[in-house]
């Protein structure tokens, strides 16, 4: 817990931090998805059973939890964490009562980068699965039917916000303690996890390569696919 607390209290406002802005909207940019700042999203970390309030920790798939909200760039390094809600809580909760949900709401977490589409003018915006609320400055998928149009949207979106997907898996891959249900305390819980997302982005900004199964499978499929037929 000592070296835990050492590199929150240090390393954490300097290494999960936004950086160049501009750089995370060509990275979007260029897989598809224009003025995009981030994607994010929440992922559960199993602990034991608290004493108190126990029966809030009980996420919907049936196990303890606590919520690990993250926004990260188009590389999977997290650029805004917030930690330490119990399991039961929704997504969307834990997201209207965080601190990035103000300063994007008040405008000020990303610079004024607005652009014109169509006849729309756009600010940037972050990525969201459909369990996040609408928002101006946040885009998700569309429900329902679809037509070409909605369906290439979504195709968009989807294939940029994955990478916070990725980012969660190579947290849990390389840290695996996440993976299991941890006897620390719930004080202590957060400290850990806001920890290993910081040494994520240190290993990720030092090009150290990880993927968990299913990438490497999706890249071997990817780089087969582009092999000209030779038969």
């Amino acid at each position: 817990m000592q070296v835990a607390h050492a590199v929150v209290d240090l390393l954490l406002s300097k290494v999960v931090t936004l950086g160049d802005v501009q750089v995370i909207i060509d990275g979007f940019a260029a897989m598809g998805f224009p003025n995009c700042g981030g994607a994010i999203d929440g992922t559960h970390i199993p602990i034991l059973g608290p004493e108190h309030q126990g029966s809030q920790y009980i996420n919907r798939k049936g196990y303890f939890s606590m919520v690990l909200q993250a926004l990260v760039d188009h590389k999977g390094r997290f650029t805004n964490i917030n930690v330490g809600w119990p399991g039961k809580v929704h997504d969307a909760r834990v997201f209207k009562n965080s601190g990035l949900f103000r300063w994007l709401q008040q405008g000020v977490y990303f610079p004024d980068r607005k652009i014109t589409v169509g006849d729309v003018e756009m600010p940037t915006v972050i990525l969201g699965d459909p369990a996040y609320p609408l928002m101006p400055w946040l885009m998700k998928p569309y429900t329902g039917a679809l037509d070409t149009e909605k369906e290439l949207f979504n195709y968009r979106l989807s294939k940029c916000r994955m990478v916070v997907e990725c980012a969660f898996g190579r947290l849990k891959g390389r840290w695996r303690s996440l993976l299991t249900h941890s006897d620390l305390s719930q004080k202590n819980i957060p400290i850990v996890i806001a920890a290993c997302c910081v040494l994520h982005n240190l290993f990720e900004s030092k090009g150290e390569t990880f993927m968990v199964g299913w990438e490497v499978e999706a890249n071997r499929l990817a780089a087969d696919y582009a092999q000209p037929d030779t038969r």
